[in-house]
């Protein structure tokens, strides 16, 4: 059978061999569940990385991430602020409500300066200034943003900025889910802490830039980390052998290996984009592009074997990850290019 070229998803991508080397080197006997030598690292790791006092806690999957943290900002009575195509809004099953006890996702649209499903402080303030302060009317609590967005808008240092400084304004705590928060930061200029900005949390995402099963809660308010922690065990995510997910962490984290495997997927999106910039429905600003193809076009990229996603009746996604061969995104620019 011809193989095909994945451009699907980077939760497609294997494991990066760093990882598995460093899961192989934890293989002995250690405390269980975060009492391990390789747990007791990520605070340290993650505060030389961030340049500021922060909490590292492992989870399994990022929907995890983002609801532990949110759950630290946001009261059962109240409301956490996002774009309406968010992925915590459209792609995790109700889990915020469920870990947040039927708190309400507020919903942004674009508009009010913001594209890409990225939030303004514009349209922030559209949507909660008419809410009456009175117990008729659900109150925001935190606002929750996306680096890079759902549609692989990058926020800017300045943005976020912005975005810190409106939450603060308003007694509100700001949330980064940061599934793809390496591609934001590697096409942003390399640096964790520009990508972060002053954020209070981050969902950081290992696991489509190489890793295998461990994502992390990144507080900047260290004092949260133990409230997350109870949590954690309460939602299940509590693993008794938490040292094979540390592992996974620190091994991305060494050398920068989270940089360059998303600076590798952000390079073969550019590549697949210079054959297509006239079909971009978003600029590509990390390692996803939405491109408008109509549905015999699309037929014709999957007879080349092209594997991807439709998006809506005439567009497609792509999406390249850290270890997409040059030969097939040049090839990928090229077909569509040729359509």
């Amino acid at each position: 059978m011809t193989q095909m070229k994945p451009f699907l998803s980077d939760n497609a991508a294997p494991v990066h061999p760093k990882v598995w080397e460093a899961m192989r080197a934890a293989d002995s006997a250690d405390s269980p569940y975060d009492g391990d030598a390789l747990s007791a690292e990520l605070d340290e790791r993650f505060t030389d990385l961030f340049g500021r006092e922060c909490a590292g806690l492992w989870v399994a999957t990022g929907t995890a991430a983002n609801c532990l943290a949110l759950a630290t900002m946001c009261q059962p009575h109240g409301g956490v602020v996002c774009h309406e195509e968010a992925h915590i809004e459209v792609d995790e099953g109700g889990a915020p409500g469920f870990y947040l006890h039927g708190a309400k996702l507020m919903l942004c649209a674009d508009g009010h300066g913001s594209e890409g499903a990225k939030l303004t402080p514009e349209g922030i303030a559209a949507l909660i200034d008419p809410i009456r302060d009175d117990v008729h009317q659900v109150q925001p609590h935190a606002i929750a943003i996306t680096q890079a967005s759902e549609y692989g808008r990058s926020y800017s240092p300045d943005q976020i900025e912005a975005l810190s400084a409106f939450a603060r304004s308003r007694g509100l705590g700001l949330h980064m889910d940061g599934a793809r928060f390496a591609n934001a930061a590697a096409f942003l200029g390399g640096s964790a802490k520009d990508a972060a900005g002053p954020v209070d949390s981050l969902a950081f995402g290992f696991i489509k830039n190489g890793g295998m099963s461990a994502e992390a809660v990144v507080l900047f308010d260290p004092e949260q980390a133990n409230l997350v922690k109870y949590r954690r065990k309460r939602g299940g995510h509590l693993q008794c052998k938490g040292r094979y997910l540390a592992a996974q962490i620190l091994a991305m984290l060494e050398g920068d290996l989270w940089l360059a495997n998303a600076r590798h997927a952000n390079a073969a999106a550019q590549d697949i984009a210079s054959g297509c910039r006239d079909r971009l429905m978003h600029p590509v600003e990390a390692n996803e592009l939405f491109v408008r193809l109509s549905q015999a076009e699309r037929e014709a990229l999957r007879a080349q074997h092209f594997a991807f996603y439709d998006w809506g009746e005439d567009a497609a996604r792509f999406v390249t990850a850290w270890d997409t061969r040059a030969d097939d995104a040049s090839a990928l620019g090229k077909a569509i290019a040729n359509l």
